[in-house]
């Protein structure tokens, strides 16, 4: 069984595309604008008297091409796994807050069903 893609992986964009997908990768991969990171990178062709070109045709060329599940995600989950890839630590202490707020809403239910609430059960009978 073949693994699923990583989301935590550089991918070249295809879709979004120039030159190879380097520049809509990067930014994909940093949740940068791509029209940012394509000046940046004119910038930086133009000061290191292109010297970096090399550089950017063999990313174009060792880079994966950015799977069809990565690919149809909806920006909340790009801007979710770009938040990992920023800060993994700060992504971890987010979801393990969240998980504590779920878990104390669903204590809250819990003690409210399970506790005698005569005007629930009054409710729940008058349904019947």
């Amino acid at each position: 069984m073949p693994q699923p893609p990583s989301r935590t992986r550089f991918y070249l964009d295809k879709r979004h595309k120039k030159v190879m997908g380097v520049c809509a990768g990067i930014a994909n991969y940093t949740g940068f604008d791509v029209n940012l990171v394509r000046i940046f990178m004119f910038l930086a062709l133009w000061m290191s008297g292109g010297s970096i070109l090399p550089v950017y045709f063999i990313a174009g060329w060792i880079a994966d091409d950015e799977p069809r599940e990565i690919a149809s995600e909806s920006k909340e989950d790009r801007r979710f796994w770009q938040g990992v890839r920023a800060s993994p630590t700060q992504s971890a202490r987010e979801i393990r807050s969240r998980m504590r707020d779920i878990d104390r809403r669903l204590a809250d239910i819990e003690y409210y069903v399970t506790t005698e609430n005569r005007s629930l059960a009054q409710e729940i009978e008058q349904l019947r």
